[in-house]
């Protein structure tokens, strides 16, 4: 384990001396200063971690120091001791970054628990930083291509307001991170960003899920519960896969829309919150709206801004930099040495329709660094179904009177069938072969009128 090193500065010999002696009993490494001059030359040549400052001192009193080496140094904790403590030095203390304040006469015990305490809070904010920065890098949008530059620029636009979006786009094709992105660079940023996937919460549990519920308001109500508006409260709440949800909710989720107020399940007051609803779907909510099992109020609520997430065959020149971001991150967090795609295979890469999108992709490309077994993935490390795509080019390639929407449907129906077949008609592994939900692949198959024993 790392030792961590800590800076007393206090003009009294005997206090440098005494803590010295405390904190390197406990295993701490010790640097000791008399006055700020000698301060500063320590931490401009020493990695401090923690550093206890004295409030009264000749020359540059304590405060003063504080102010100068917290811009300068913010990842060093700062503790201030003071012989004559009074409420305007805490809190001035503690305005310029101090984490604590010990009076004189220390005591031992006193002064280990607030470097333990001190050091813990660094510790969990640094943890924090990384975790923050490892997040940012997965969830992070990639791509150069012409559609891509358009949604950059649209959430650029949309952003910084509190305008409702809806986000429209095949399943697979990014929908989650345009919101994210959006609420990262939107006032809210500092707040919470709660997801809710509306198809995957049963309809029974998502009113609950959504408004929160009171003990004892249906069985297994056990406490009072907060839901997930009350959770995104100041901040967005991203209501993913939003056609899935029934009218019953539909109607709660437009009070809340309309009101900025919910209610609890099984209760009878009402709650203010001040939410961002960003919603997505895959599915046409005019045509839902048609057949009776989408609110055409809620839509025109929540369709303030549409965008569409483009699917992955619409930005073929992007592949190469996802497939290079997702080689990397599946190789550093293996452990493996990077991996290189040949020509050929990306060539391959490039001309498969994707019709599970970058979900699928990023699937395969994990599959591949995983079973590969040299430095390069070559053509034929590549899934079946990605060879048969190019060579079945002639099927899918243009003729007269074929449209480009029905080449689409063609290669996506039957790169569903051959999954299927592979599969012996297992739902399960051949969505996960083709890198959709189990509920999308059911809707496609139902869509092309596939039989799934009759596959095989």
């Amino acid at each position: 384990m790392k030792k961590h090193t800590l800076l007393i500065v206090d003009d009294e010999k005997n206090i440098r001396r005494s803590v010295e002696l405390i904190c390197a009993g406990e295993g701490y490494a010790m640097h000791s200063a008399a006055n700020s001059e000698e301060a500063l030359k320590i931490l401009e040549r020493t990695a401090i971690d923690l550093i206890m400052l004295d409030i009264s001192m000749p020359g540059t009193d304590g405060l003063t120091l504080l102010s100068q080496i917290h811009p300068k140094f913010p990842g060093i904790v700062k503790i201030m001791i003071s012989g004559h403590a009074t409420v305007e030095n805490a809190v001035a203390a503690t305005r310029q970054g101090a984490y604590d304040f010990i009076e004189k006469p220390i005591h031992k015990e006193k002064l280990l628990l607030a470097i333990s305490n001190a050091l813990k809070s660094r510790n969990l904010q640094q943890e924090n930083v990384l975790l923050r920065a490892q997040i940012a890098g997965q969830q992070q949008m990639i791509g150069k291509s012409a559609a891509m530059q358009k949604i950059v620029e649209q959430i650029q636009r949309v952003a910084p307001t509190d305008g409702r979006v809806l986000i429209l786009g095949e399943s697979g094709t990014g929908k989650e991170l345009i919101a994210r992105a959006i609420h990262e660079n939107s006032k809210r940023a500092s707040a919470a960003f709660v997801k809710v996937n509306c198809a995957a919460i049963p309809e029974e549990l998502i009113e609950s899920e959504l408004f929160g519920s009171v003990k004892g308001a249906f069985t297994g109500a056990i406490e009072t519960r907060q839901g997930k508006f009350s959770q995104a409260d100041g901040g967005t709440l991203f209501l993913d896969e939003v056609g899935d949800m029934s009218l019953k909710v539909q109607a709660k989720v437009l009070r809340a829309l309309q009101e900025g107020e919910i209610e609890k399940v099984g209760g009878s007051k009402t709650e203010r919150v001040d939410v961002r609803v960003i919603a997505a779907t895959n599915k046409n909510l005019e045509d839902e709206i048609r057949a009776g099992r989408f609110r055409e109020d809620l839509y025109f609520r929540l369709n303030v801004i549409p965008l569409i997430s483009p699917p992955l065959r619409e930005r073929r020149n992007d592949i190469p930099l996802l497939i290079e971001h997702f080689i990397e991150s599946y190789c550093q967090e293996n452990g493996f040495k990077r991996l290189s795609v040949s020509e050929h295979a990306m060539a391959a890469l490039q001309a498969y329709a994707w019709p599970g999108n970058i979900r699928e992709l990023k699937n395969i490309i994990e599959r591949l660094v995983i079973m590969s077994g040299s430095a390069c993935i070559e053509k034929n490390d590549l899934p079946a179904n990605l060879l048969n795509i190019e060579a079945e080019a002639s099927t899918f390639g243009w003729s007269e009177g074929r449209t480009l929407k029905e080449i689409r449907e063609n290669a996506e129906q039957q790169a569903i069938q051959s999954a299927l077949q592979k599969y012996h008609g297992n739902i399960s592994q051949a969505a996960q072969a083709l890198g959709i939900d189990r509920t999308n692949l059911h809707k496609k198959i139902n869509l092309y009128k596939i039989s799934p024993e009759k596959s095989f």
